[in-house]
């Protein structure tokens, strides 16, 4: 990165964030050694290990929701929100990866960005979740 501050910059500091927020890693964990960083972990990781990547704190909430159901349509639509839970946390770890990328033109512009967080919500508040 250079020493120009600009949107591009906050976008990748953004991304970042997520990254952070999402996978309870901090770029600076003992782990990040050599070549890998936190976007190459989670670029790495993405989509196939999504659940491994993930903080294990932000799917506790919705594996109970699975394992203790009210009733048998309950437990149907848990399943229903479990998934759409992962999937929209890979959204967030695509948005991630997308705004970390290292060149500054190849990021996503913070108009995009926006526009895809506000479907994941969208998404989440449809299905029930919240």
């Amino acid at each position: 990165m250079g020493t120009d501050v600009s949107a591009y910059g906050d976008v990748y500091s953004f991304g970042i964030l997520l990254l952070e927020m999402f996978t309870g890693k901090r770029p600076t964990d003992e782990m990040f050694k050599d070549n890998l960083n936190l976007r190459e972990f989670s670029k790495m990781a993405f989509p196939d290990k999504l659940v491994e990547t993930i903080d294990p704190i932000l799917l506790q909430q919705e594996e109970a929701r699975d394992t203790i159901p009210s009733n048998a349509t309950n437990h149907s639509n848990s399943h229903i929100g479990m998934s759409k839970v992962q999937e929209c946390l890979m959204s967030i770890l695509r948005i991630g990866i997308a705004c970390s990328e290292e060149s500054p033109r190849g990021r996503l512009e913070i108009s995009e960005v926006l526009a895809k967080l506000q479907t994941i919500k969208s998404t989440l508040s449809d299905s029930g979740e919240k």
